[in-house]
């Protein structure tokens, strides 16, 4: 059963940030124009500054590792995973995942506005974790460990397959003539009005185009186009992430448990998602292989 998020304990005062990353880096950097005490980033091997609570920005599979390192610096341990349990991290356990994408030097105002899962192992816990986001101007919400696994699935659907779409319209762009730079520049505004009108209206309303009016000549008129510009693209699959895509280009806009090479959380993405929607399965796949081609990682 959820509890309620309550605002009190008051926002830790100091607080040590563990993890020089992008998000550890932008982290450290909002709660400090929040006016918090925060020391660090600190990086791998370096101590942890005494304080009220500590905050782990580290790869999943270093969460123990820095967990441990840090007992006994703070009352409160908590991680940025949107993956990984709280379980394990000891009494004073919090989660904080800001549903966001971080691609490097965001400022404070990356996080306003946006949603953030919060966990805690106690009542004292959770409410700090939900103060933290506050004091960041995020909305709140509680995730179970049990819920984690589809959580972080839905986040990657949403964020990191975008790019990986994305790059597949300027391969086919090109088609038509149009480098990657000019093509992100034209698309850009058309995915920043396709994405309001899905938050708005929901999936069903927000669908425009040639397949949602039943207009079958264009599809294929496409579909050929495709098949010309980018046929590697025709089967399986035929036809502030989006910020990120047409400032920087899908190589560098890429983010997330496939960019990274976490195979682990991958699989259990994709087993949330076999449990949630079955049917999305051979979608899935395929958008993960694409994903991992541009990341150039390996499975």
């Amino acid at each position: 059963m959820e509890r309620q998020l309550t605002d009190s304990p008051s926002v830790p005062a100091h607080v040590s940030i563990v993890g020089a990353g992008r998000l550890g880096t932008a982290l450290a950097g909002a709660l400090r124009a929040a006016g918090l005490d925060v020391h660090g980033p600190t990086g791998r091997g370096e101590p942890v500054p005494r304080a009220d609570a500590v905050v782990l920005c580290v790869p999943d599979g270093d969460i123990a590792e820095a967990a441990h390192a840090a007992a006994g610096a703070a009352p409160l341990i908590g991680h940025c995973s949107g993956a990984t349990p709280i379980a394990g991290l000891g009494p004073g356990a919090f989660g904080l995942h800001p549903l966001q994408t971080f691609a490097g030097g965001e400022g404070p105002e990356r996080f306003r506005n946006a949603g953030c899962a919060v966990a805690g192992a106690t009542p004292d816990a959770l409410a700090t974790a939900a103060a933290l986001a506050r004091a960041l101007g995020m909305r709140p919400f509680e995730i179970e460990d049990s819920g984690r696994a589809a959580y972080h699935a839905a986040a990657s659907i949403a964020s990191n397959f975008l790019i990986t779409l994305e790059d597949a319209a300027e391969r086919v762009a090109a088609g038509a003539g149009l480098d990657p730079g000019q093509a992100r520049e034209l698309l850009a505004p058309l995915v920043r009005s396709t994405v309001e009108n899905w938050a708005a209206r929901g999936p069903e309303r927000a669908l425009t185009g040639p397949i949602a009016r039943g207009d079958e000549a264009t599809v294929v008129t496409q579909r050929e186009a495709v098949a010309e510009a980018a046929s590697e693209l025709l089967a399986p699959l035929v036809g502030s992430t989006v910020e990120n895509w047409a400032a920087r280009g899908p190589e560098r806009a890429l983010t997330g448990p496939i960019a990274r090479g976490d195979e682990a959380t991958v699989a259990a993405h994709r087993e949330a998602v076999a449990e949630a929607a079955p049917e999305l399965l051979t979608l899935f796949d395929e958008l993960a292989e694409r994903t991992r081609a541009l990341a150039g990682v390996v499975a």
